[in-house]
């Protein structure tokens, strides 16, 4: 009936269970006196709601992000290393170029965006090498090599990449005079000197937002 209103009609001296039956009329079908007074909730009310506040409070401060966390901004291209509160390192970095590559011969089809979404630092390399994919050969019209040996390369990462799962990496780049362009095939690239001091502020686990 009238639970959890913090301010009802109740007459001065009367119980919970008499001041609710007086404000829906008395005995006889008589309307109630239009005298306002005011009620308190039950106690047991009460008590449930200061419980889910608590539960709501809980909640909230478990999505608050303590850590820094790493902001990717695609439309810009710009990466933030930062706080809820402060900007720790802002560097221009590359991102997806949002083409499409379609292998004539077999019709296997990419696309080159950087996915969108909250990820995580999933593994931290130094000295990456990157293993080339079949789509690096044909875009060059290439064969693809049937020595896997001839598909490493040493230098296209850079220095240090973070990896955030599914073959997609924060890294470096041999095309630096780039940053700032959406040139990449996916990945997140970064200047040598911003991305070594990226690589050491952050840890396993950090979170990474891209938008």
């Amino acid at each position: 009936m009238l639970l959890g209103a913090a301010v009802l009609g109740l007459v001065a001296g009367l119980s919970w269970p008499q001041a609710a039956r007086w404000l829906h009329g008395r005995a006889g079908g008589e309307p109630a006196s239009a005298v306002a007074v005011v009620v308190s909730d039950p106690p047991e009310e009460i008590e449930i709601a200061e419980r889910e506040l608590r539960r709501a409070r809980g909640r909230l401060d478990a999505l608050r992000v303590s850590r820094p966390y790493i902001v990717v901004d695609t439309n810009a291209n710009v990466l933030y290393l930062r706080t809820e509160t402060s900007i720790i390192l802002k560097t221009p970095c590359s991102t997806g170029s949002g083409g499409d590559l379609i292998d004539e011969a077999t019709g296997r089809r990419w696309s080159f965006k950087t996915p969108l979404g909250m990820f995580r630092v999933e593994s931290k390399l130094v000295d990456p090498w990157w293993r080339k994919p079949d789509w690096a050969f044909i875009e060059d019209n290439l064969a693809i090599p049937e020595d896997p040996d001839r598909r490493l390369d040493p230098e296209m990462l850079g220095e240090y990449a973070l990896g955030f799962g599914d073959g997609y990496y924060i890294h470096g780049t041999v095309y630096e005079r780039l940053l700032g362009v959406s040139v990449t095939h996916g990945c997140v690239r970064v200047g040598s000197d911003n991305l070594e001091r990226l690589y050491e502020m952050v840890g396993i686990g950090t979170r990474i937002y891209v938008f």
